[in-house]
C-alpha cells in the first residue's frame, strides 16, 4: 500500500506546500528518507549552506506551521514595507535568500545559483549578470543591517536628509565566468573612502571549489534626491555605517589609472542610443549596468565572439535620464596588441589574401586584435556633449571548450 501526506502553509507574506510519500508503509528498497517537497521541489537532504543557515530555515519553517493571526502592521510602518519585509533591526541570517551575517556581525555572504537567463550562448554568466549580482548582494547586505530605509539602499539618516547613494568607481576583475546552474558564494563588506565616501568590495567564489571567481571594488557618494548634486556625509549617516567598515581590499590598487577623455575621432562610435523605461531604476535614472551594455556593443561581433571580458573600469560623472540621446565612443589601445601567435598556414590558392578578406569569419579570425579599449558615454543635446561614464576594459581570448 501506498500512504501519502501533504500540507499547506499559508501567512500573509509566504506559502508553502510540502508532501511527503514513503511506499509500503516506509519499508523496503523504496523507501523514501527526508522527501520534502517545497514548492513542487523534491529535496531529499538538506542544502549544504551551512549548519548555521539550516538551523534557522528549520526554525523558520516550524514557526510558519503555527496557525497565523492577521494583525496590522505596526503603527507608523507603511504596506509597501511590510510586503518587501524590510527588518528594523540587525538580522544574522536570512533563510530566504540564503545569506549570513558573519567575520564579527559586519560581513555579508549569500549563496545563490546562476540561473538560465543569466547567461549567454556560451552557457556562462555574462558581465551584466556579473554587476546585477554585486547591486543585489549590496543591498541585500543592507537589508540584514536593519539600517535600510524606504530608498535604493540608503541608511535611515540618509532618507532623513533627502540623500541616496551614487557610484562613482567600479573596478571588477574576472579570472573565470561562472557557467549554467553552477553554485556560488558572494561576499562583500564595505570600508571607508575619505570623508564623504564609503568603499564597496566583492569576491565571487565557486561554492565547490572555493576558487575565486570575480574580484570587485567600488567607491559611493551621496547625492542629493532633489537638487541632484554631490553632498557630504552627515554625521548622522557616519554614525550609521562606521560600525559595518572593514579594512580589507578585494582589488589592491596602488594607484588609480587615469582614463583619457576621448572625442568623436575614435575608431568605433555608435550614436542615438536612447534609454527605455525598462533602463531605469529606483531613482528614475539609467542603471549603471545598462551603461556598460552600451559600451561592450559599440565594439565589433567578430572581436566579442572571440573574446571576453577580464577587467572593466568605470568613472561615472554624470546621471542619464529617459528623455536623453547618448552617444558610445569607443577607442582601441593599439600598443596592446599581443604577439602574434604560430598559426601554420598551407601556401595555395584558398588561402590568398582576397579570400582570407572576402570571407569575414576567417579575417576576423585571422586578425590581430588589440586586448584594452577606453571607452567614453556622453548626452547629445546640440554642441554640448556632457560626460556619462569613461571606462577602461582588458579582454582575453575565449576558451573553446564547453561548460
Amino acid at each position: 500500500m501506498a500512504s501519502a501526506s501533504s500540507c499547506a502553509i499559508r501567512c500573509s507574506r509566504v506559502s508553502i506546500r510540502c508532501s511527503a510519500s514513503s511506499e509500503g508503509g516506509g519499508q523496503g528498497p523504496h523507501r523514501s528518507s527526508n522527501a520534502v517537497r517545497v514548492n513542487g521541489a523534491a529535496h531529499r537532504a538538506p542544502l549544504q549552506v551551512g549548519a548555521a543557515l539550516e538551523t534557522s530555515i528549520n526554525r523558520s519553517l516550524a514557526e510558519l506551521s503555527a496557525p497565523v493571526l492577521t494583525q496590522p502592521p505596526p503603527a507608523g510602518v507603511g504596506e509597501e514595507r511590510v510586503r518587501q519585509n524590510i527588518p528594523t533591526e540587525k538580522q544574522t541570517v536570512d533563510p530566504f535568500r540564503q545569506a549570513l551575517i558573519v567575520e564579527g556581525g559586519v560581513r555579508y555572504q549569500q549563496t545563490l545559483v546562476v540561473r538560465s537567463y543569466e547567461v549567454g550562448p556560451d552557457k556562462t554568466a555574462t558581465m551584466e549578470t556579473v554587476l546585477n549580482l554585486l547591486q543585489e548582494t549590496a543591498l541585500n547586505h543592507v537589508w540584514m543591517s536593519g539600517l535600510l530605509g524606504d530608498g535604493f539602499g540608503a541608511t535611515h539618516g540618509m532618507i532623513k536628509n533627502n540623500l541616496i547613494w551614487v557610484v562613482s568607481r567600479m573596478h571588477v576583475q574576472v579570472d573565470q565566468y561562472p557557467i549554467w546552474g553552477e553554485v556560488l558564494d558572494i561576499d562583500t563588506w564595505v570600508g571607508s573612502s575619505g570623508k564623504n565616501g564609503m568603499r564597496r568590495d566583492w569576491l565571487i567564489r565557486g561554492r565547490n571549489s572555493g576558487e575565486i571567481f570575480v574580484r570587485a571594488t567600488s567607491t559611493w557618494v551621496m547625492m542629493n534626491k532633489v537638487t541632484r548634486r554631490l553632498s557630504k556625509m552627515p554625521e548622522e549617516v557616519r554614525g550609521e555605517i562606521a560600525p559595518w567598515f572593514i579594512d580589507r581590499h578585494a582589488i589592491e590598487e596602488e594607484a588609480t589609472e587615469k582614463i583619457i577623455k576621448l572625442d568623436s575621432n575614435a575608431k568605433y562610435v555608435d550614436s542615438d542610443l536612447k534609454p527605455k523605461r525598462s533602463d531605469l531604476d529606483m531613482n528614475h535614472h539609467v542603471n549603471n549596468v545598462k551603461y556598460v551594455r552600451w559600451m561592450l556593443e559599440t565594439l565589433p561581433d567578430q572581436f566579442l565572439q572571440q573574446h571576453q571580458l577580464s577587467s572593466i573600469i568605470l568613472e561615472y560623472r554624470k546621471e542619464c535620464g529617459s528623455s536623453d540621446v547618448v552617444q558610445s565612443i569607443c577607442q582601441p589601445d593599439e600598443d596592446s596588441i599581443l604577439p602574434q601567435e604560430n598559426v601554420s598556414m598551407v601556401i595555395g590558392p584558398l588561402l590568398l589574401p582576397e579570400l582570407i578578406t572576402g570571407h569575414h569569419s576567417l579575417a576576423g579570425a585571422l586578425q590581430q586584435w588589440p586586448t584594452k579599449y577606453t571607452h567614453l558615454l556622453q548626452l547629445k543635446a546640440g554642441d554640448k556633449h556632457d560626460e556619462i561614464v569613461r571606462g577602461r576594459t582588458t579582454w582575453k581570448k575565449k576558451s573553446h571548450k564547453a561548460p
